[in-house]
């Protein structure tokens, strides 16, 4: 099995915010004709690819999240694979191993599926932590280190793992530490009737499980897409509102374990990038409010009187978004 190239061979082309919020408009058009009624969900995971990070798609089987991770491979042109987590899956299943090779006579290293660019953890919460822990060091670091060597994993690497949040027996609960390393968590739900009805209307016409997407877009193209979120404008009175947000958490009676730094650095990256995708080089508090649940829920754990009386993250998240004083000045990019 071939190792991927640490970088893609093409050039990485310089792009303008507004530039930049324009292709990817067109990735996110092309994933639509597959992927039907779930914009929301298409944009926060598009948010996560442009903003550099990985994304935890929470919901019950049978929503779509597989034929999602799928379609954002093709469009973006990245290589795939898919890990089905089991129990009994070990972290050499995930990383790859060194074997022995009979016709040198020395220890050859297999690559296994995480070398890949964009990676389906596909119900990450039903192997162990052992092996669980084994995507850590990759998503944190995008490198893995394997009997004694270190081996960088290809350039751009995307994790978009899935969990069933309502199944607990045989399922282990992702640690806070990997939660933390989610930069955004996605919630697809049920199809309207109508929207479900069109989609399987569609589906009959085309004759065909899957609509056939197109490549609109490279890895490089993507990795130059990350690099104009970086040129997108933040006033210091939106960098002090994301740490009010922040804080709120870490204060909050109904909270027990606040947001860490880096769901600050989370929240204003997918921030950044939604005002890419708007076609703007600068932020805006709608921005930040858009975002702040799905950057910063799963990253609290809320006070144990909260689980029985069936009080979700998200609501706590909400209501703090809702207390905490938003700027009211427009950033100085929107005036000029």
């Amino acid at each position: 099995m071939s190792v991927l190239p640490d970088a893609p061979a093409d050039p990485i082309p310089a792009l303008t915010p507004q530039e930049a919020g324009e292709h990817a408009r067109a990735v996110l058009e092309e994933i639509e004709r597959a992927v039907v009624g779930k914009p929301e969900a298409l944009r926060l995971v598009l948010l996560g690819a442009l903003a550099g990070g990985h994304v935890l798609i929470e919901d019950l089987p049978g929503l779509g999240k597989t034929l999602l991770a799928r379609s954002f491979a093709t469009t973006l042109g990245l290589d795939f694979r898919r890990i089905q987590f089991t129990p009994d899956l070990l972290p050499s299943d995930v990383t790859g191993a060194p074997f022995y090779e009979r016709g040198s006579g020395e220890m050859v290293f297999r690559p296994g599926p995480l070398f890949t660019q964009l990676l389906l953890a596909d119900e990450i919460n039903r192997t162990p932590p052992k092996t669980q822990a084994a995507l850590l060091e990759a998503m944190a670091e995008g490198q893995v280190s394997v009997d004694g060597a270190t081996r960088t994993l290809p350039q751009p690497f995307l994790v978009i793992a899935t969990a069933n949040p309502i199944e607990y027996e045989g399922t282990y609960a992702l640690p806070e530490a990997q939660l933390d390393r989610f930069l955004v968590r996605v919630r697809m739900g049920y199809l309207p009737v109508g929207t479900e009805a069109a989609m399987l209307r569609a589906r009959l016409d085309r004759a065909a499980p899957e609509a056939v997407l197109r490549a609109v877009s490279s890895p490089a193209e993507l990795l130059a897409m990350r690099a104009a979120v970086e040129r997108v404008e933040v006033d210091d009175d939106l960098v002090e509102y994301v740490v009010a947000l922040v804080d709120a958490t870490r204060n909050d009676r109904q909270i027990q374990v606040g947001a860490s730094p880096r769901g600050g650095l989370a929240l204003i990256q997918l921030a950044r990038a939604r005002a890419m995708l708007e076609g703007r080089d600068y932020l805006t508090p709608e921005d930040v409010k858009a975002l702040a649940v799905p950057a910063l829920a799963h990253r609290i754990t809320l006070a144990p009187e909260l689980w029985v009386r069936q009080i979700e993250a998200d609501d706590v998240v909400t209501r703090l978004v809702d207390s905490v004083p938003a700027p009211q000045t427009l950033p100085r990019a929107a005036v000029r």
